[in-house]
């Protein structure tokens, strides 16, 4: 009685995981085969005579080429800036213990929930007071702080994981902090510097809102707005074009990913660093 009670849920667990596999699956399989149909529809079907007409109408330096490179600086710029403000802010949390340590990351953690469309319009102004907007560094610094507190609460754990006594070892050796920090600390914590700046690069590059707000040319605006041009008026959709547009928009992202995947290694390979 309890081996088929077992085998009932098993096989209704089962059931569950490939209906929810299948919601994933669908969008992406429509996004294929939309792609490579000159006749694509909202529905998935498979193409009568595939053809890559799709790529060819969207492989063009307005549409898909420029808004990629300034996906691309607005992102990256993001990522990096958002990691070197996180990690100076991770470190003395990690290393020094306060009464105001606590209290802090709670208001870092109060800083996730806040969702960037309550605190738009005062920063529009602010952009519109000092001449920033359409100005690519500024919406670069405005992403990496909405960025910055989940960041700093990642980075601050990743850290926790590097001992203190290979700091220490340093220190005895003439190193300073800095040096701690830069030498022992950020190498050892590279598979999650990774993590935390992928983070980052991923909700930077699929933000739509921010740069429909600030950045006004076409000339600046990433490839997260651009994707609006094949949407047009009364309900009219270029659906194999968009298709085409999403699976070209997606492979930067995944060749990041895989990149650093690849060269991030064993992420534990700390645990025998204070042996002997």
């Amino acid at each position: 009685m309890t081996a088929r009670r077992k085998g009932r849920r098993s096989i209704l667990a089962d059931v569950v995981l490939l209906l929810i596999g299948g919601c994933f699956l669908l969008p992406l399989l429509w996004l294929v085969l939309g792609s490579l149909d000159p006749a694509a529809g909202h529905a998935v079907k498979v193409p009568q005579q595939p053809a890559l007409d799709n790529f060819a109408a969207v492989l063009t330096p307005e549409l898909l080429f420029l808004p990629l490179w300034n996906s691309l600086l607005l992102s990256a710029g993001t990522g990096i800036v958002t990691l070197a403000a996180a990690v100076l802010a991770a470190y003395p949390l990690s290393r020094y213990r306060s009464r105001f340590n606590t209290p802090f990351m709670s208001t870092i953690l109060f800083g996730t929930c806040l969702p960037v469309t309550a605190i738009m319009v005062p920063v529009y102004g602010l952009f519109v007071q000092f001449r920033l907007l359409d100005s690519l560094p500024a919406t670069v610094l405005f992403l990496a702080a909405t960025s910055l507190p989940m960041a700093i609460w990642m980075t601050r754990n990743f850290m926790d994981a590097v001992p203190l006594a290979l700091e220490e070892a340093a220190w005895v050796d003439g190193a300073s902090r800095l040096a701690g920090l830069r030498s022992i600390v950020l190498p050892l914590m590279g598979p999650g510097l990774g993590v935390v700046f992928i983070f980052v690069f991923i909700q930077a590059w699929g933000n739509f809102f921010v740069p429909f707000v600030l950045l006004l040319s076409e000339a600046r605006q990433p490839a997260a707005v651009s994707i609006f041009s094949f949407f047009g008026q009364h309900g009219a959709v270029a659906y194999g074009q968009l298709a085409a547009f999403s699976i070209l928009y997606s492979v930067p992202v995944l060749a990041l990913y895989a990149l650093v995947a690849r060269g991030s290694g064993n992420s534990l390979a700390l645990s025998g660093a204070v042996r002997g």
